[in-house]
């Protein structure tokens, strides 16, 4: 069958057609059986459209331009079985076909062919048998994959497709997460609206029946409690979370007696029960806005609970999110998912950590993440090219290395 395939293929009267200047052939028997093989570069391998259709059963492999083509793939076919050499399978539409021969149905070649391109394709894409104890240990780990096309998505109400079966636009991510993060702030603050009214219902009757601990805080305990609740209401102002107005700082006077010590008591603990909602919250836009701060020149991003990121420019005009540099977006986008988008335990795999960065930001990266990695309680593994992303960190690294087969 390895000679009934050279001479259909490389042949000319015969003799092999070892200086045919061909970079594809292409094979087209008439019981519509095609068969093509395509000599590729290892970069064009790596850039092919994954858009594209299978349109007949081929063969790719890579070579270095050095190499004849038309006598490397000869000495394969003649001294190896095809299945067993390093043949990249393609799945695409080839746009580089140069010569297609036509042949009556050769009846054993073609069935020949078909088997032997069959066995080894199903050989090559079947999935390998994990172990148990790997099977196991995946169920355990919840997983999270920050990619490196991560500038652009899309919405949740767009993955149908609609009505002439095309999904809607990609939209930047610095706008969804923009928008999602606003949604955030909203159910937090519909959540402390509905604590409110429930304990404000109930605090009468919680005055006239004060617990032991409340009939125990001293005059100094509650002036200091009231002062921490007053930091911490600016404290969440200044993210956004609550809005300008209120304070519980107010004239206690002198002396308070035993009566407003009760009622004083009773409304520290309802208040820290109310912002507690805003804990993590809080603790996540407060990590997110000191990172960006600290990395973004000339602009300073604020949190609005209709808005979401909101930067302004050191002249104080409002700057379009899509006006970001694709090294801000980046690195807003690449730290939000870290934030808000991961569950308390997962891994999380990061490809290509240093896209757009400067090399500045790049030595900073693992600062930043390890203060994330401590708020959020992931572990990270990264794929990076840049050493500057590792900096003085190399305690970390595991390099790759060849198989030693």
């Amino acid at each position: 069958m390895i000679l009934k395939l050279l001479d259909a293929l490389f042949s000319r009267n015969g003799q092999p057609a070892l200086a045919m200047p061909f970079d594809e052939f292409r094979v087209d028997f008439d019981d519509s059986t095609s068969f093509w093989i395509t000599k590729e570069s290892q970069e064009e391998i790596e850039s092919a459209a994954m858009e594209d259709l299978l349109v007949s059963q081929g063969v790719r492999f890579c070579m270095t331009d050095q190499e004849p083509f038309i006598a490397t793939l000869m000495f394969l076919l003649h001294n190896h079985n095809p299945i067993d050499v390093e043949l990249i399978y393609s799945f695409r539409r080839t746009a580089k076909l140069i010569k297609t021969l036509t042949f009556p149905r050769y009846e054993s070649f073609s069935e020949d062919l078909r088997r032997l391109l069959q066995e080894s394709i199903q050989k090559r894409s079947a999935p390998e048998e994990e172990p148990d104890w790997l099977v196991e240990t995946r169920k355990m780990i919840s997983i999270h994959f920050i990619e490196t096309q991560r500038l652009l998505n899309v919405r949740k109400d767009s993955q149908n497709p609609g009505k002439d079966g095309e999904q809607q636009p990609l939209v930047p991510a610095v706008r969804m997460y923009s928008e999602e993060l606003a949604a955030m702030i909203r159910s937090k603050l519909a959540e402390y609206a509905s604590l409110s009214q429930s304990l404000d219902g109930t605090f009468p009757e919680r005055v006239f029946n004060p617990t032991l601990m409340q009939l125990q805080m001293d005059e100094k305990e509650l002036r200091r409690q009231l002062a921490l609740l007053e930091e911490k209401r600016l404290r969440l102002i200044s993210t956004g979370l609550l809005d300008h107005g209120g304070t519980t700082t107010f004239e206690l006077g002198d002396h308070v007696d035993e009566s407003k010590k009760i009622m004083l008591s009773v409304y520290i603990e309802d208040t820290q029960k109310k912002l507690s909602i805003f804990d993590n919250l809080f603790e996540k836009i407060h990590l997110l806005t000191e990172i960006v701060n600290k990395r973004f020149l000339y602009k300073n991003i604020a949190i609005n609970k209709e808005r979401g990121f909101v930067f302004t420019t050191s002249k104080n005009t409002i700057l379009p999110l899509e006006n970001l540099s694709s090294g801000e977006q980046h690195e807003l986008v690449l730290f939000y998912e870290l934030l808000f988008k991961v569950a308390p335990g997962s891994l999380i795999l990061i490809d290509e950590p240093e896209l757009s960065l400067h090399i500045v930001w790049q030595k900073q990266f693992l600062q930043d993440v390890q203060k994330v990695t401590q708020l959020s309680d992931i572990d990270i593994l990264m794929a990076t090219h840049s050493p500057d992303i590792i900096h003085n960190r190399w305690d970390l690294v595991v390099g790759l290395k060849e198989p030693e087969n």
